[in-house]
């Protein structure tokens, strides 16, 4: 992930990295919303981590991770006989593209906000200050 700006708009950023840039996601958290959305159905914590190979405890913090940006929706399983489970799917892709449109939005407007703060303060002190003989 770049550093700075300028980098990040330099480098050949793919639609997956706005997962990392939008919601600071990890390469195991993009392996699990591919895998759920490549897939027809809605997995377990324990299914989803035999597919990608790792702990359940890995995945499970994984899993959180997505849930809470907003990329996963969980759903719970009743059992006949009682007791429960949950499974996890992803999101409408629609939907999450504009919420990350509207955080776009926000980010864009204080930026412009700062920067506007930036040329009002160093605007009037540069045009205040001694100017340098040569």
């Amino acid at each position: 992930m770049a550093d700075s700006m300028n980098e990040m708009l330099r480098s050949d950023m793919r639609c997956e990295g706005l997962l990392e840039c939008f919601h600071d996601l990890k390469g195991i958290d993009k392996q699990i919303f591919q895998l759920l959305n490549d897939g027809d159905e809605a997995l377990t914590v324990d299914e989803i981590a035999e597919e990608i190979d790792r702990e359940r405890s890995t995945a499970y913090r994984a899993v959180q991770r997505l849930l809470s940006a907003g990329f996963l929706q969980k759903e719970q399983v009743n059992y006949d006989q009682g007791g429960y489970y949950h499974v996890y799917r992803p999101r409408d892709a629609e939907e999450i593209a504009q919420e990350m449109q509207r955080m776009l939005n926000d980010w864009y407007a204080k930026m412009g906000n700062l920067i506007g703060e930036f040329s009002e303060k160093y605007a009037d002190e540069g045009a205040q200050a001694e100017p340098v003989e040569t």
